[in-house]
């Protein structure tokens, strides 16, 4: 059995919580004021250029970084609070896609996949290789894979693997981290649905952290952009947009209007700007 958790029964509450979230590193400034509230089952989307603090966001939310300002709570409860024996039994709620897959090079893929079963739950060897089996059919992998190494897949099959191992424990939250970077349109669109299933199949909220606007149209219910703070002015608010994909385009702020369609002429004007050409 997984280890039992503390859950807060009632539905109402936003399962996480981000209250006036500030994160510093020395002087530089990453975020600042970001407050957000997750229901449970919604799947939110954090778009923006690079810089612009969208991972290290992620990082706060599984309690990976402790911010500088404000707080972040999941299920009522402020993880900053959380001794790390409390706060590690809290992360087994979680499943995190890294950018890369982050497998383990000298693992298989069946030990890659089992990892989190084999490390917090008293299943037995052959209920663990039955989940596994599951979770790789569940993403579109064969059973001939699971005696391969990563470095055998290419990036498309890694960056599934990756899913099937956050999808192991039946996690409550699972958090993406540019999942489609380095991938080709097909393969792209390929875990984008992949997404979309796990949302439909399992009970769990999704943040999707993506630079990748065909990503975020086709997989959110709600899109929160992020702008990097150090070219807003003191006192802007970060957060440019929080809203559905589909009004995203039709933005007043024209600094989001220009990210979703990928335009450069100013942000060109400003870099000949610094460089004083």
């Amino acid at each position: 059995m997984v280890a039992i958790v503390e859950t807060n029964a009632d539905p109402n509450t936003p399962l996480i919580q981000l209250e006036q979230v500030g994160m510093a590193f020395g002087r530089q400034r990453v975020l600042r004021e970001i407050s957000l509230a997750i229901p449970r089952g919604q799947t939110l989307a954090i778009i923006g250029e690079s810089g612009c603090g969208k991972t290290v966001l992620l990082k706060t939310i599984i309690g990976l970084l402790r911010p500088t300002e404000g707080q972040v709570d999941f299920d009522g409860r402020n993880l900053a609070q959380l001794g790390e024996k409390e706060l590690t039994r809290q992360r087994i709620r979680f499943g995190f896609l890294f950018q890369q897959a982050a497998l383990f090079d000298s693992m298989t893929i069946a030990q890659n996949v089992t990892f989190p079963l084999r490390h917090h739950t008293k299943k037995t060897s052959e209920e663990i290789r039955q989940i596994a089996l599951d979770r790789l059919a569940e993403v579109g992998l064969p059973e001939n894979i699971l005696n391969k190494k990563p470095a055998e897949l290419s990036g498309g099959m890694r960056k599934r693997v990756g899913l099937a191992r956050a999808l192991a424990l039946e996690p409550e939250v699972i958090l993406y981290d540019e999942p489609t970077t380095g991938l080709d349109p097909i393969m792209s669109d390929v875990i984008n649905e992949l997404i979309l299933s796990a949302s439909r199949h399992h009970p769990v909220t999704s943040v999707v952290v993506t630079h990748d606007m065909r990503t975020a149209q086709k997989v959110a219910d709600r899109v929160v952009m992020l702008y990097p703070l150090s070219r807003l002015k003191p006192g802007d608010p970060q957060i440019l947009y929080d809203g559905p994909p589909d009004r995203i385009e039709r933005s007043d702020d024209h600094r989001v209007s220009q990210f979703v369609r990928g335009e450069a002429g100013e942000r060109l004007m400003e870099m000949r700007q610094q460089n004083g050409r």
